[in-house]
């Protein structure tokens, strides 16, 4: 079995964690491969560190790895879908960060997430991406995201005026500024921030949610994923942003934008017990009352 693990560094405080999962892998004879970075982060032991393999750019990964996971939070796995691209390894989240809606297994369950995957007791869930296209070449060879495709004013321009089409149907003008188009996986983030609905994620759907909108009665809307989503932007300024997930480029309003589901889909892993409907009630304290 191969693995690969990446993160975007740990506070030296988490070697210890970091260490006891390489050594979980190790007693099982996994071929562990380790983002180059992190590798060089800290003085791990020497006879743990002949056995690992660094590696630094998604063409480092084959298609031969069992599981890729992540240590950190959610934007860390967002990072992570951007390496595997359509290689299809799937992707196991370890939370190191604070809520975790994807990096949903804590770092106290560790050895009970080597065992599944040495056991082949998890669940893998498909998850949509959406694409983008432009006139330009924006985000390099990786322009998909796992939650999210925004856009936004700059800093303190004034609100800008988004022309959205749905097939090339006008479907409204969004005076706001920013406009949110989501997938399932991403409602629970910034579109669930922007009061947008919450998703199941096989529901095959994007959510479009403007943020904080001049007409109050503009409110989100959830579109079948088979559409083409296309944009014009009216500014006063010459500028806007546009992001995919996390990551982010000024570009010129005069561009032209249109997103749609990507080709092929992310997948996660999890354990069994942590399903949607449970990390819902965990992260969200749903049905706990301090009346109660």
């Amino acid at each position: 079995m191969k693995v690969a693990i990446y993160s975007r560094g740990l506070d030296f405080e988490q070697e210890n964690p970091l260490l006891v999962l390489l050594e979980e892998l190790s007693q099982h004879d996994i071929s562990i491969w380790i983002y180059k970075a992190l590798l060089e982060q800290f003085s791990l032991p020497e006879q743990l560190y002949q056995k690992l393999t660094p590696f630094q750019h998604p063409d480092d990964l084959d298609e031969g790895i069992d599981c890729l996971i992540s240590i950190g939070g959610d934007g860390t796995l967002l990072d992570t879908v951007t390496l595997v691209r359509d290689k299809q390894i799937p992707i196991l989240g370890i939370n190191f960060g604070r809520l975790g809606f994807l990096a949903s297994i804590s770092k106290d369950e560790l050895a009970v997430a080597v065992d599944a995957l040495i056991n082949r007791t998890y669940v893998i869930d498909k998850r949509t991406l959406i694409h983008l296209d432009s006139n330009l070449p924006l985000f390099g060879d990786a322009p998909f995201a796992l939650n999210e495709f925004a856009l936004h004013k700059r800093d303190l321009s004034p609100m800008v005026k988004i022309h959205t089409y749905l097939n090339g149907e006008f479907l409204n003008t969004y005076w706001a500024d920013g406009l949110i188009v989501s997938t399932p996986t991403g409602s629970t983030g910034y579109n669930m921030s922007c009061n947008g609905p919450i998703l199941f994620p096989e529901s095959a759907s994007f959510v479009i949610t403007p943020v904080a909108p001049h007409n109050l009665n503009v409110r989100s809307i959830v579109v079948p994923d088979n559409n083409v989503i296309s944009f014009e932007v009216e500014s006063r300024a010459d500028q806007v942003i546009c992001a995919l997930d996390a990551r982010r480029e000024i570009v010129n309003k005069n561009i032209q934008l249109a997103v749609r589901r990507e080709k092929f889909p992310v997948n996660l892993m999890r354990l069994n017990e942590n399903s949607f409907l449970s990390t819902l009630r965990t992260k969200l304290t749903w049905g706990l009352d301090k009346r109660n």
